[in-house]
């Protein structure tokens, strides 16, 4: 399994006020949408992320996002190597992801651009 990249989750109380300094510190334009009641803002390395507490609360334990070529591939090598899977894969309107706890109990998405 290749990593291709690695995002980084920041759960924002205002994305509309945030969206800005991070666009000037990637030296990008945000696309943004919406999942789940949560407004979404992707910029550069960063997955901005604002909306309920509730909702908020269960993101926050997702440290990053991780992107490979094939999350099925992932998904294989993940539980060889001792990680539960505790959600997916699903597709998502970007491709699919699943939701991993490495053996140290941290939680990582693994994301594809596979439809």
């Amino acid at each position: 399994m290749e990593i291709l990249g690695t995002t980084l989750r920041v759960c924002v109380d205002d994305l509309e006020s945030a969206v800005p300094f991070y666009e000037r510190l990637a030296g990008g334009r945000a696309q943004r949408f919406e999942r789940g009641g949560v407004q979404v803002a992707a910029v550069g390395c960063f997955l901005l992320m604002s909306g309920p507490e509730a909702e908020l609360e269960v993101l926050r334990k997702v440290v990053a996002t991780i992107a490979v070529e094939d999350v099925d591939e992932a998904h294989r090598v993940l539980s060889e190597l001792g990680a539960r899977v505790v959600a997916g894969p699903v597709r998502t309107p970007a491709g699919r992801n699943l939701l991993a706890m490495h053996p140290d109990g941290t939680v990582y998405e693994y994301v594809d651009r596979r439809g």
